[in-house]
């Protein structure tokens, strides 16, 4: 898994929504273009992507919330996160903020491709649920020694 993250430019495509219908997952921005994963499998794992525009001007409520300081990075991060774990934004701001869980549940890089912040990340494939919880909630902590 790390050597796709490692090489994560060479997975990633830039076009229309058309021309990345076939990507194994998509990012859509607000200039109309899309952002393509074309990686191959990885058994176990799901994937994600996000994009944002660079130099977008954050909006005036997330800065006050959250700061300008790496804002696209942290909330490609979250983005991803939220993909991966199948919450919604509100749900995860709740919970983590733009921050990512600390607990290993998955794996991530955040790029510059063009005029573009990327995050690409990579979960095992856990019940979607588990990777929004803390560690004491996760079904990963529930499970006794001899499971």
């Amino acid at each position: 898994m790390p050597g796709l993250l490692v090489a994560a430019e060479q997975h990633l495509r830039i076009g229309s929504p058309a021309a990345m219908a076939d990507a194994v997952t998509r990012s859509h921005l607000d200039d109309g273009r899309c952002v393509g994963w074309y990686g191959p499998p990885a058994p176990g794992w799901r994937v994600a992507v996000d994009a944002e525009r660079a130099d977008a001007p954050v909006p005036p409520a997330l800065a006050r919330r959250f700061g300008t300081a790496d804002f696209w990075a942290r909330w490609t991060r979250a983005e991803c996160w939220c993909k991966l774990a199948d919450v919604s934004v509100a749900a995860w701001w709740r919970r983590h903020g733009l921050g990512t869980p600390a607990d290993g549940s998955a794996i991530w890089r955040t790029l510059w491709v063009a005029d573009l912040v990327v995050t690409v990340g990579f979960a095992p494939t856990l019940p979607p649920r588990d990777l929004a919880l803390s560690d004491a909630e996760s079904r990963l902590a529930r499970l006794s020694p001899e499971q």
